[in-house]
């Protein structure tokens, strides 16, 4: 695994981030930068313990790990590949659905700081679930002598890429609305998915 890969892992595992991202931005289109930087923060932290926590979990079954590696990274990925591609498919077409019926419009009610920051906390554990995977892929890719950096280096990689991405996404959702928040998570499955096979590849050859 390359230093490229690992920054492309970053951004396919952040698209669930900046996807969350735009839609606040979207909903406040005069989001002071302290409240910005919050959201991004909070989404580059997870991001950057889940794979820690992944790897130190699967360290201890690391005999099987060591054995099934290639395959191991490949069914991971390809799930979580596959999951944001079917995520962002049915999320489609919920809008599509949704614009049809057109429902009436109700005054939004600004949630207090307390909500605000149990609601960021909420997204910031479900966007990074994924990857707890990629932490155990880490592992795997680790034991075949494949990590070019210490795992602690990835996890930090991870975590700078998603802020970047994130804070970018907040920004695009007050300019430009919800336009690219579907293909951000289906760019993310398809990284995902091809790093996959390219791993299994390497360990069956």
């Amino acid at each position: 695994m390359t230093i490229l890969e690992i920054l492309l892992i970053g951004a396919a595992l952040a698209m669930d981030a900046v996807a969350v991202g735009m839609a606040s931005g979207m909903a406040e289109p005069h989001m002071r930068l302290r409240k910005v930087l919050l959201i991004a923060g909070t989404f580059a932290l997870f991001q950057f313990g889940m794979p820690l926590v992944g790897y130190s979990c699967g360290y201890a079954f690391s005999a099987v790990v060591e054995r099934i590696a290639p395959y191991l990274s490949f069914v991971l990925l390809l799930f979580i590949g596959g999951k944001m591609i079917f995520d962002c498919v049915g999320e489609m077409r919920e809008k599509r659905a949704a614009a049809l019926l057109r429902p009436m419009l109700l005054p939004r009610v600004r949630p207090t700081q307390a909500a605000f920051l149990g609601k960021l906390l909420a997204q910031g554990v479900a966007t990074s679930l994924d990857a707890l995977a990629v932490g155990v892929t880490l592992l795997a890719t680790e034991m075949e002598g494949g990590l070019p950096f210490h795992v602690a280096v990835c996890a930090v990689i991870i975590g700078v890429v998603t802020f970047a991405l994130s804070f970018a996404g907040v920004q695009v959702g007050r300019k430009a609305g919800d336009k690219f928040a579907d293909t951000a998570g289906l760019f993310g499955g398809v990284v995902l998915t091809l790093i996959g096979i390219k791993l299994l590849v390497e360990g069956l050859l």
